[in-house]
């Protein structure tokens, strides 16, 4: 379930609790009339289904709540409600299965933002696999691609080819081109000093051949990004953190960069190339894979999804009666 809050200006408030109360999906619906200051209005609060949360938010943006009062949600960890459960099932499909696409675009919103955590997470990661590919010790490599925060800004390109939205794409490809960047940069110059004081050199990669995978793209790599793609959309629309994790360990893009720190400190631009080959490989494949499942899940969910018949219809087909 979902809990929305609601600021609805005056005028609003009678079409707003109407549609609250023929909805599918809908509970607990609470009304304090004047409750609102900032913005001034009625404040309504109410309950409601994941499945159907769509077609409620959409309908009470088509009357303008969004513009000229407010919508907050947030999700409700637990509910003890006989109605409640009853709305759960007036509605189509599961709610680990529902994508509540407001709550998607706010997401990836955020996650595609240049902040100091994402950079300073980023390239701690990458320092990680960078000494996990010296030693080298595959526990360390897994470790750093948990670590690394980037697949949120993958998602995010993938959500904005879905919805042809340019600035969104920019924006989250731009974040991961400054994260990447600067993650090198810095790993390169930690390898740099290594270097200097004689820890390591240029036959450092020799003979590590548990790590060679990272700088040998190949079918493989590419298939397994294309799954790992799909299964982070679907974690992060489902709300199932624990799976996302599973898609962190199964991309090489953290442990790409470290190796190409290693490898360009060391003068093995050979390697420097097939490193950063598998870092676009990984990349392109998550994002197709993301955008053919948010596309398959729009699909599905516009034509078995639930729909509220829109106010200026729905206004005909009173007058009508």
């Amino acid at each position: 379930m979902l809990h929305l809050r609601v600021i609805s200006p005056h005028a609003r408030t009678s079409e707003v609790l109407r549609m609250l109360t023929e909805a599918a999906g809908v509970t607990n619906v609470i009304e304090l009339p004047g409750a609102g200051r900032r913005p001034e209005g009625d404040l309504v609060m109410f309950e409601v289904t994941r499945e159907g949360a769509n077609a409620v938010i959409e309908h009470l943006k088509e009357l303008g709540i969004a513009e000229e009062g407010s919508i907050a949600a947030e999700r409700v960890d637990l509910s003890l409600s006989r109605v409640a459960d009853e709305a759960e099932a007036q509605v189509p499909g599961a709610p680990g299965d529902a994508v509540v696409w407001d709550e998607l675009a706010e997401q990836v919103s955020d996650d595609c933002r240049v902040t100091w955590a994402y950079l300073a997470f980023l390239t701690i990661a990458t320092m990680i696999a960078a000494i996990g590919v010296v030693l080298p010790s595959l526990i360390l490599i897994v470790g750093a691609m948990v670590l690394g925060p980037e697949f949120g800004a993958v998602a995010a390109v993938s959500f904005g080819l879905l919805r042809r939205d340019g600035g969104l794409i920019v924006s989250a490809l731009r974040t991961l081109l400054i994260g990447f960047l600067l993650a090198i940069a810095v790993t390169t110059a930690f390898a740099l000093l290594l270097h200097g004081i004689g820890w390591i050199g240029p036959q450092t990669l020799n003979g590590h051949d548990e790590v060679e995978f990272i700088v040998k793209p190949d079918q493989w790599s590419f298939i397994v990004a294309l799954l790992a793609g799909a299964a982070g959309v679907l974690s992060v629309t489902a709300g199932k953190s624990s799976a996302l994790v599973g898609v962190f360990i199964s991309v090489t893009t953290v442990p790409a960069a470290g190796f190409a720190a290693v490898a360009a400190a060391t003068g093995r631009w050979d390697d420097v190339g097939g490193s950063a080959a598998q870092l676009i490989v990984n990349i392109a494949g998550m994002v197709i894979a993301g955008t053919v499942t948010l596309l398959v899940q729009r699909v599905f969910w516009s034509r078995y999804g639930l729909r509220i018949t829109p106010p200026a219809a729905r206004r005909r087909r009173d007058s009508s009666v």
